[in-house]
């Protein structure tokens, strides 16, 4: 059965940096995220038995590290539905990939409900979750909707993602701005691997149960100041730990420090707007739904920012009825 899926990508508020778990992919700490409205992966599976070996494609390219990435995942859900015939995989995103945007976050999620869905298996939110955080840990984030937020677990089974609030529970803006659009030169999953070099990553895994805490307050209560304050220290706070790891891992460009230079700016000036950033260059800056305008026209002023993409909450992967092929 052919069947299509759409995910959204997701920012992270707190961030997950290194693994308890390489093979399961269970994070050393929990983390809260929020799916975007307009970064998506759309993705088409179809299995055969008549097809002699897996196709797949994503994005038009050949990328033979992201195909073999996509075949094990196939291979979780083959054994899961106990059968053997091979796939056809159409992969597309409307956003760029590898350049710190969770592409790898919005594909896992809409290749795992695409694929157990044509495999013929009916799977829980849940086990969607944890089935997707196997291909990519930050997927499972993908699977719920809205806010989100992923548990703490110390096995397969309680790792997973849950949605602690709806869509449509806070208009919270994300405004991406693409000040690079290349691809990293170190891949999350490679990175993070030299988090326990970091002489500071120890004093990050003490302070972040309670910091997890703090930021689900603000976000019941809504309180957007310290929300964003929060959230802002939070993502210096993990590229410190990138920066002092050894060798150490710089994501960011000219263009990357110049606009968290302007921000605080901006900030000074009167306009509430506050950044973070994934494993890579760009940069996500919230504010809200008032002030989008405003924090537009000034990303428009700066010649080193290429693109913007404006976000709002959204739900998380779901079946659609556009095939791909």
């Amino acid at each position: 059965m052919k069947t299509t899926a759409k995910s959204p990508s997701n920012i992270a508020f707190i961030k997950y940096w290194g693994k308890k778990s390489e093979v399961l992919r269970l994070p050393a700490n929990g983390s809260i995220s929020m799916n975007l409205s307009n970064l998506w992966t759309t993705t088409t599976v179809e299995f055969d038995r008549k097809r002699k070996k897996d196709e797949v494609s994503i994005d038009g390219l050949a990328d033979k590290k992201e195909i073999y990435r996509v075949i094990v995942h196939l291979n979780r859900i083959r054994k899961l539905a106990k059968i053997t015939d091979k796939a056809k995989v159409v992969s597309k995103n409307n956003f760029p990939s590898s350049v710190g945007l969770s592409s790898s976050a919005s594909g896992f999620a809409a290749l795992t409900v695409a694929a157990t869905k044509a495999s013929g298996l009916d799977l829980s939110e849940k086990e969607l979750s944890i089935l997707a955080r196997q291909g990519s840990g930050s997927a499972c984030r993908s699977i719920p909707d809205g806010f989100v937020e992923w548990l703490d677990g110390n096995t397969s089974n309680s790792s997973y993602a849950v949605s602690l609030f709806l869509s449509d529970y806070w208009e919270i803006v994300d405004i991406v701005a693409i000040v690079s659009g290349e691809k990293k030169e170190v891949s999350t999953s490679e990175g993070q691997k030299l988090v326990k070099s970091s002489p500071f990553y120890g004093l990050r895994q003490k302070r972040i149960k309670d910091k997890i805490k703090l930021l689900k307050k603000y976000l019941r209560e809504k309180r957007f100041k310290n929300f964003g304050e929060l959230t802002e220290s939070e993502a210096l706070e993990v590229h410190a730990i990138m920066l002092t790891s050894n060798p150490s891992l710089i994501y960011w460009t000219a263009g990357t420090l110049e606009l968290m230079k302007l921000v605080k700016k901006w900030r000074a000036g009167g306009l509430q707007v506050y950044f973070t950033i994934n494993t890579g260059q760009e940069m996500h800056l919230f504010c809200q739904k008032k002030d989008i305008n405003r924090v537009v026209g000034k990303l428009k002023e700066l010649t080193f920012v290429k693109d913007h993409i404006i976000n709002f909450p959204a739900k998380g992967a779901e079946i659609c009825n556009t095939h791909l092929f």
